[in-house]
């Protein structure tokens, strides 16, 4: 007893360590990034980085040029919410319906149609093809909808779901089956509710996938009104870069831009509300936990959708 104590403590004591030092280790790069943020650009190309912004280093000027057009900012982040939002809800709904159907023992087709995704995942038709079927097919150009249906479906994310529905007991479909539930009822009212950790994970990486975004807008979006938060950003950088280009080529004296520290403060702009929304993942699930136990105590999982 007393050595497997011993070995508990020691464990703990490793996997302690390493939980920290991996914490810090994703921590302090974006802590720096935040101080690079609120730093003089001439304090950056002659000091470097710091852990701490003193009264003569510290400078706005990043988020000034950043921000120089802050309706763009905003309407940017507002096609960027809804996309994230619209997208994540749809892809989640997607991929689990598809993942409770393949899981199924009593869906006669299920390795044909398996075989048939994870064949898109070794073989495609290219970027031209897919190009001009997006475009002159589906007619993509300057959609909003552009930027939400190329990442609604994943074929990882739904071996995800498959994985996880084959976990759930296929006795609670029978017994569903048995008291009148319709195939849309027991997933709404059995595999749902028991797939939160898989709901949680992969609206975890959709959420990321279509915050981060900025190749489809590349190539879909040529109104600037439609543009997402990544793409936007990446535009004011790629202008200032130019401008600095131009003046080097041209001997031109031309205002002082802050480049490095305008890079820091696009990065906290563009990671910041994704940053925050873990809280709002958070209370979701606390919300939705609340439910489930009420749903439970009041004997209502599928009751409501039985047939008499």
């Amino acid at each position: 007893m007393k050595r497997k104590s011993t070995d508990r403590v020691i464990f703990a004591m490793v996997s302690y360590t390493l939980t920290a030092f991996f914490a810090l280790a994703c921590v302090i790069p974006f802590y720096l990034i935040i101080v690079g943020s609120f730093t003089s650009e001439h304090s950056i190309l002659t000091e470097g980085y710091s852990f701490l912004v003193t009264a003569e280093r510290f400078s706005l000027a990043g988020y000034h040029t950043a921000l120089k057009n802050p309706l763009e900012i905003l309407r940017a982040y507002g096609v960027t919410i809804f996309v994230t939002v619209a997208g994540t809800v749809l892809s989640i709904i997607l991929m689990t319906m598809t993942g409770y159907v393949l899981a199924r023992k009593d869906f006669p087709w299920k390795n044909g149609f398996s075989f048939f995704f994870f064949f898109t995942t070794l073989f495609n038709g290219g970027l031209v093809p897919w190009y001009l079927l997006c475009t002159q097919t589906f007619l993509f150009n300057n959609k909003l909808y552009a930027l939400i249906i190329p990442g609604l479906f994943s074929v990882w994310n739904m071996i995800i779901a498959k994985s996880f529905m084959k976990g759930i007991p296929y006795e609670m479909v029978e017994a569903a089956k048995m008291d009148g539930a319709g195939d849309f009822c027991i997933y709404l009212r059995i595999m749902l509710p028991m797939a939160k950790p898989l709901i949680a994970t992969l609206g975890l990486f959709t959420a990321l996938a279509y915050w981060n975004d900025w190749y489809n807008c590349m190539l879909f979006i040529n109104d600037n009104r439609l543009w997402n938060l990544q793409y936007t950003l990446q535009n004011i950088l790629n202008s200032s870069e130019a401008l600095k280009r131009i003046a080097a080529l041209t001997g031109q004296q031309v205002q002082q831009l802050p480049s490095e520290s305008m890079k820091m403060a696009m990065t906290v702009i563009a990671t910041g509300p994704i940053v925050l929304s873990f809280r709002a993942e958070v209370f979701c699930k606390r919300t939705y936990n609340r439910r489930g136990e009420r749903l439970s105590r009041n004997k209502r999982i599928y009751g409501c959708c039985s047939v008499r």
